[in-house]
């Protein structure tokens, strides 16, 4: 079985609809997970208690009261009572693809993520209708939009995962991909499961400025793009046969993305495509 954990906002308005919509996705898995929502932001206690899942409140903030995900992580790993845990955003929907998927998963230790699916919702999911997830599936081919490959919003990791986060802003960017590149450093293999599992971001107003001063700190903590890799780097693609290696371009690439020169020019091209880099912010 896997333990899920989050870190939501508060629960008020439209984030209120979208996160009681997530957590009701992860409560449909069967077998039935684990899941443990972090903070004391307002709503998030009522809702542990209305879902009868475990609250832990006390976690380290920043100087901004954002949660820091080191703290989060190392805490999970502590009283997770399955070996294997699943960090997700509390906007994120799962459906039964996702079990099936990690239980393919033979190794022993691995970091597994893949790309979401970004889509408008504005009504609860009706979960106790038994085609729930047929009428969302036909949703995200009409109005979803697949993500890039360098924003992910979940990662899976056995318990012993040795991640060593540095203390990173959650809903900041640049944690996932340092963790995707702290694995590679470390010989981990990374699997790209966007083949098998269907995530569903939805969507909802940014809450804090991509050049602000949260983003530069944790680029900083980070060590810049050079200390920062993508689902394009991942060692195994995950598909309805099981893992499979990436495309032969895809792997050479990976490969050079480890060694520093060519880090460097990647970094640049990372800095342009993102648009953090400004000089005069």
């Amino acid at each position: 079985m896997l333990t899920i954990f989050t870190i939501p906002k508060p629960f008020k308005g439209h984030i209120d609809l979208i996160q009681r919509n997530a957590i009701k996705s992860w409560l449909k898995i069967q077998p039935q997970c684990e899941v443990i929502l972090f903070g004391d932001e307002e709503g998030v206690s009522e809702a542990a208690a209305e879902f009868n899942i475990l609250n832990i409140r006390e976690i380290k903030k920043n100087e901004f009261g954002t949660p820091l995900l080191d703290s989060v992580f190392n805490s999970a790993q502590k009283i997770a009572k399955n070996k294997i845990l699943v960090y997700i955003n509390t906007d994120d929907v799962l459906m039964g693809d996702f079990m099936p998927a990690i239980q393919k998963i033979d190794k022993s230790l691995f970091l597994l993520s893949g790309q979401r699916w970004d889509m408008d919702t504005k009504e609860a999911i009706q979960f106790d209708k038994i085609d729930w997830e047929e009428k969302l599936r036909d949703d995200i081919i009409k109005n979803g939009r697949i993500h890039r490959p360098s924003g992910m919003d979940y990662c899976v990791f056995p318990r012993h995962l040795e991640h060593k986060l540095p203390p990173l802003a959650v809903g900041r960017p640049g944690w996932d991909n340092w963790l995707i590149y702290r694995a590679k450093s470390l010989k981990i293999p990374v699997i790209d499961a966007t083949e098998t599992v269907t995530v569903v971001h939805q969507n909802h107003p940014s809450i804090y400025h991509p050049l602000g001063k949260e983003a530069k700190i944790n680029f900083k903590l980070a060590g810049g793009f050079t200390h920062m890799m993508t689902l394009r780097d991942a060692d195994w693609v995950l598909t309805a046969r099981g893992l499979e290696r990436p495309p032969f371009p895809r792997r050479i690439f990976s490969l050079i993305s480890l060694f520093y020169p060519w880090r460097l020019l990647l970094a640049l091209k990372r800095k342009l495509q993102s648009g953090t880099y400004n000089k005069n912010s």
